[in-house]
């Protein structure tokens, strides 16, 4: 077998289709169905049930994909190298982060850009729980996560520190407090994020051990949207700090001591500490650990 062979049957099981996968690798759907047939040739067994209307995976073809995107991946970390020996002004650099640690990581990212234009970064947005394996599978280079991860190859430096903060919209009958009791917001319809995080897991425990009833009745697939839903009055809502700064410093949400609630959100930078780094992920990685920083929050006294 060969990368190119590898690289049309990746193209394949990702689009599910030979004509489709032809059309992508601007190659026609016989040399496609020959690349194919020679590397089952090569491994010797078939890689697509035959029939099926989609080009549907064997066990071989499923396990074979696993190894194809490492190795493939491996070629790039390859490249990635012979960049490198040009210096950090040059080459690619991939990075993990769930959706609300981008908001912690853009001014860095923003000052890796100023000082390495020639760099071409790729964010990928990832679940927290992923990143630790796309990291040590060479899908990433770098990874952002809330917690630290269990795998021995990998480095985990704490870049930022944040806290959940509990938010109304300006014309809310709490808006004018600067704090909370949990017992007052029983009633409240809370906007919450779809996906499962172990934060979102503390807040439910802290709602129940306070015995006050959490009416999540609107689940958003992005903290946007929640931010977007709660200014319309729609509900309130708690989500990281760092994502909503800019809303509060304006005006457009009014945040509110909750007492009881004081849960610290962490976020590690990640990757692979058993081999070099190239030259342009080192280089934002010493931007990152140069300064772990706390997302500004405004003084709310009791009242």
């Amino acid at each position: 077998m060969d990368l190119a062979q590898l690289q049309v049957f990746l193209t394949v099981a990702r689009e599910r289709s030979f004509s489709r996968a032809a059309e992508k690798l601007y190659r026609t759907q016989p040399a496609v169905s020959i690349a194919i047939r020679k590397l089952e040739e090569s491994v010797g067994q078939p890689l697509f049930q035959r029939g099926a209307r989609d080009a549907q995976l064997t066990d071989a073809g499923t396990l074979l994909c696993d190894y194809a995107e490492r190795i493939l991946n491996l070629r790039d970390e390859i490249q990635k190298g012979m960049e490198d020996l040009k210096g950090a002004g040059r080459g690619q650099l991939s990075f993990g982060v769930n959706e609300s640690s981008i908001h912690a990581l853009l001014p860095a990212l923003a000052r890796f850009r100023r000082l390495y234009p020639g760099v071409h970064i790729a964010v990928h947005r990832t679940f927290s729980r992923d990143i630790p394996r796309e990291v040590l599978n060479y899908r990433l280079d770098l990874g952002a996560v809330s917690f630290v991860p269990q795998e021995e190859k990998l480095a985990a430096v704490e870049i930022f520190r944040d806290e959940l903060a509990f938010v109304v919209y300006p014309e809310h009958p709490l808006a004018r407090r600067r704090s909370v009791d949990i017992t007052e917001v029983g009633g409240e319809t809370f906007v919450a994020h779809i996906v499962e995080s172990p934060f979102r897991w503390r807040v439910i425990q802290l709602f129940e051990k306070h015995r006050v009833p959490l009416n999540i009745s609107v689940e958003l697939p992005t903290i946007e949207s929640i931010k977007r839903f709660v200014q319309m009055g729609v509900g309130v809502a708690i989500v990281p700090r760092m994502c909503v700064q800019e809303e509060i410093g304006r005006g457009d949400l009014k945040e509110l001591r909750l007492r009881q609630m004081r849960i610290l959100r962490r976020v590690y930078l990640v990757y692979r500490q058993d081999r070099p780094l190239a030259a342009a992920a080192r280089a934002l990685v010493e931007i990152l650990r140069s300064k772990p920083t706390r997302s500004a929050r405004r003084r709310i006294n009791h009242s």
